[in-house]
């Protein structure tokens, strides 16, 4: 009788100690709306979303309507992979006779981001990522030029967000190098988006700022975007926000834009 109880239990404790393995830990930041993460901070293997955005800018000489449709997952522990591709359509306001941009898929991106620091004392993650963006030629073009891409863009990125209590803040920036193919010409440029966000105490819901900076051929050009995000479900959310541009900006007067997120 012993040895079978001995049996037993040298065959089951190893399925014991499986199913009890703790994950890594994560820390729950909160994310910003119009420049999101590839993934969650810390995210766990497996975990996965859909986005799909909807938006109206507002330019001088013709409204722009765009949007995205973005899938992101992690393929293992901290490490997380995203692929989107952005949209837009353009039409011109009253008798305007100014040109104004063709209709376009605007791209492919693919992206990757790993989570390279959890710090619980602190409720601090740090992260790096990559994002590289196939930049394609207008529905216009592309029937003229034997060319689907016009360019592409090549961005390091470096995410750093912190948690107090139930303020979050968080930092996300990096170098932007952008080729276009047919002149061979290439640019660079930096960008910085600070974010901080109210988390209702026991809910996700928040309400917060997102500040968006460019550095462009020595111009400073800054967007703050407002913005709420609303749970509907434990797996479904509703965001909202709008751009309002703070510096100069000759172009663009105010956007807005929604996102739907899923999680299956």
């Amino acid at each position: 009788m012993k040895h079978i109880i001995t049996t037993t239990l040298l065959f089951t404790l190893p399925f014991i100690s499986l199913s009890q393995e703790q994950k890594p830990l994560k820390i729950q930041h909160a994310e910003p709306l119009y420049i999101d993460l590839m993934r969650d901070l810390g995210a766990h293997k497996g975990e996965a979303e859909f986005n799909l955005g909807f938006g109206m800018a507002n330019h001088t000489n013709y409204y722009e309507y765009n949007g995205f449709i973005e899938y992101e997952w992690a393929v293992a522990d901290r490490l997380g992979l995203e692929v989107e591709i952005p949209f837009s359509f353009n039409k011109g306001i009253g008798t305007a006779h100014s040109p104004i941009p063709n209709n376009k898929i605007e791209g492919i991106k693919i992206a990757t981001q790993y989570t390279f620091m959890v710090n619980e004392k602190h409720q601090t993650s740090m992260a790096i990522g990559y994002l590289h963006e196939f930049e394609m030629n207008s529905f216009r073009d592309l029937g003229r030029r034997n060319q689907i891409f016009e360019g592409m863009k090549m961005n390091p990125i470096f995410v750093a967000a912190k948690k107090i209590n139930n303020i979050h803040t968080l930092l996300y920036t990096g170098p932007v190098i952008q080729n276009h193919f047919e002149n061979h010409h290439t640019e660079l440029f930096g960008m910085v988006n600070a974010s901080v966000h109210y988390v209702i105490p026991n809910q996700k819901h928040f309400i917060g700022i997102e500040n968006n900076m460019e550095i462009h051929k020595g111009s400073f050009h800054y967007t703050m975007r407002p913005q709420m995000k609303l749970h509907l479900a434990h797996n479904f959310a509703i965001g909202v926000l709008t751009g309002i541009p703070i510096t100069n900006n000759d172009d663009i007067k105010m956007d807005f834009m929604t996102r739907v997120i899923w999680e299956p």
